[in-house]
């Protein structure tokens, strides 16, 4: 076995042709395998093919960008947020794949492949003169058995299975993931001296691009050599495999996490981690409303008429709720429409338009008389919008028409909220209401903190990500981050005002209109985070008490709530329930807050 050389780089390479050669073995080349399987002669092999594991070969979950807002989706996948390493140094997460291990297994993960890397695993297998290897950075000691049962349960008969170690065969060190599977190419490459190619199937664009210069480097070293080398140059094809994109089920995701965080309390509790900060979920509310199911959205879409001419394409289709709030709502007005869960009917009444850039119809509840709250004048649903025009402007709508009798559609909603959940500090002193908005000064609350890299880093302020290869970041272009859709912002105030109804409206609090920028977060108003119990002791978020003190203050908060389909729990093609689930426990409740 050689003394590797981890860097990787050209001129690195290069000073291997000045060093002593160093023998490479089929027994050594074996200590990198957790599996006991004897290996070919090396005259015998002529190929060797290379597979990566999470989202090459095996559908992996991702952080769900539905339920975690998006710094939180990164903050989940870097390495040093939490004591155990997080989501992809968890194998608890890898086990609640699917229905979890225990109905998982016997079935194969059926539906969790990649079945077109599958059959090519097979076709490798079943070639005589390949060498089949499944190579992965998850961590040997937390993942090898775990690993090794998911590949079994697909009947997949890898010569080797290579999981990075603490430390290498030889003791040499393995700073990354990439510096680990460079090491191990390497001893295939040396060892298996005969064979003419080499394939490596990747799904990380910079590890793609990092094992082809890796490989040009090894040719580059062999070919100036002054000293003739055990090996010519080999041929090297590095094959990028699309992005995979699953999710855990969402209270089972919740509960992992949640796990996570009591396990990471614990160990600073404990004193053995002085130098990471305490942890809890907490909820971002983006807007309170009567929300509507996917199937009476598809109805009331049908009233949309856009202009001769226009394309759909021009269009984002809404028809999702009835706004209640364009916040957390006050408990005085929650208790007004019956609270979280309560369904209503509604029937149209008419519909219009502004300027055929946004299209609404007016409802009214059924029976008439049935008390309602609205922080519009009356109640409407947003039907449709002109791409980059907001919601709140169907409060410009003056002009309605009446509709015939077999539009005249009714339809129950059920009062719950657009809401995602933050990875936060725990915070104190600050209370459960504050807990609801994002919290900008988190990292400053504890002084010790301010030198952790995990606090320092602009990338934990901006995104929630650490610059450390080891970390999974979230792609802009799929969904390792997700799409950050998002509302908020503050403006100045206009002339909409809000309408509780007890057989009639109520004026309330004006509402400032939005500053958006192509539907990211705006709201940059110091909001901060609420806090838990400390050392595992945690409060559940599920009845905000105490927040009626908030009703009459008023808010330059206008939500975003055009993207409910694609991010909320809510109604919408691709989303979840027409409400969200209840948070911190409970029947049908999201497990976290315990």
């Amino acid at each position: 076995m050689s003394a590797l050389q981890l860097n990787g780089s050209a001129s690195s390479a290069g000073n291997m042709a000045g060093r002593k050669l160093a023998s490479y073995t089929v027994t050594g080349l074996k200590r990198w395998s957790c599996v006991a399987r004897e290996l070919p002669p090396i005259p015998q092999v002529k190929a060797l093919h290379v597979y990566d594991f999470d989202n090459t070969l095996f559908m992996s979950p991702l952080p769900n960008s539905k339920l975690w807002t998006i710094p939180t989706t990164g903050f989940l996948q870097t390495q040093e947020s939490f004591v155990n390493g997080g989501w992809w140094h968890d194998p608890h997460i890898l086990e609640a794949t699917g229905q979890g291990i225990e109905k998982e297994e016997p079935r194969g993960w059926d539906g969790w492949w990649n079945e077109q890397i599958v059959d090519l695993v097979d076709l490798s297998i079943k070639q005589t003169d390949a060498l089949t290897i499944l190579m992965t950075g998850r961590g040997e000691a937390n993942f090898a058995d775990l690993i090794k049962r998911i590949v079994k349960s697909k009947n997949l008969a890898f010569d080797m299975i290579c999981l990075k170690p603490q430390v290498g065969p030889n003791n040499q060190t393995l700073p990354s993931t990439m510096k680990y599977k460079q090491a191990v190419l390497r001893d295939l490459v040396y060892t298996y001296k005969d064979a003419e190619e080499i394939k490596v199937y990747e799904d990380r664009p910079k590890h793609t691009r990092a094992f082809r210069e890796y490989f040009e480097d090894i040719n580059n070293e062999l070919l100036r050599s002054p000293r003739p080398l055990p090996r010519k140059p080999i041929t090297a094809e590095v094959v990028q495999v699309a992005d995979t994109v699953t999710t855990l089920d969402p209270t089972a995701e919740t509960a992992e996490v949640q796990r996570m965080i009591n396990a990471h309390n614990s160990a600073i509790s404990s004193g053995s981690h002085a130098l990471l900060t305490p942890l809890e979920i907490k909820r971002t509310v983006f807007f309170t409303g009567y929300l509507i199911s996917q199937v009476d959205t598809t109805r009331l879409l049908t009233l949309v008429k856009l202009p001769s001419g226009m394309s759909k394409n021009e269009v984002k289709f809404l028809a999702n709720n009835i706004m209640i709030t364009p916040r957390p709502c006050p408990a005085s007005i929650l208790e007004k429409v019956g609270g979280i869960g309560r369904k209503s009917t509604w029937q149209v009444t008419g519909i219009g338009n502004y300027e055929s850039r946004i299209w609404a119809a007016r409802v009214t509840p059924i029976p008439p008389g049935t008390p309602y709250h609205t922080d519009n004048s009356y109640p409407i649903v947003v039907l449709a919008v002109i791409k980059g025009i907001r919601p709140h402007e169907a409060s410009r709508i003056q002009n309605w028409q009446p509709v015939s009798t077999d539009k005249q559609y009714m339809f129950q909603a059920e009062v719950g909220e657009k809401v995602q959940l933050r990875v936060e500090a725990e915070i104190e002193g600050e209370g459960e209401y504050e807990s609801l908005f994002h919290n900008k000064n988190a990292k400053r609350q504890r002084g010790d903190q301010q030198d952790h890299p995990a606090f320092e880093r602009d990338g934990y302020r901006r995104t929630g990500l650490h610059y450390n290869e080891e970390n999974r970041r979230p792609n802009n272009n799929n969904a390792r981050g997700g799409n950050s859709n998002r509302g908020g912002g503050r403006g100045a105030h206009n002339n909409n005002s809000a309408s509780t109804s007890y057989h009639h409206h109520r004026g309330g609090a004006h509402r400032g209109t939005v500053r958006s920028n192509n539907h990211r977060n705006n709201n940059n108003n110091n909001n901060r985070g609420g806090r838990g119990g400390r050392s595992g002791g945690y409060k559940s978020l599920d009845d905000v008490q105490n927040i009626s003190r908030y009703a009459n203050q008023g808010s330059s908060y206008q939500p975003n709530y055009d993207d409910v389909p694609s991010q909320g729990f809510s109604s919408g093609a691709d989303g979840y329930n027409a409400s969200f689930p209840a948070l911190g426990g409970g029947d049908g409740g999201l497990p976290y807050g315990k």
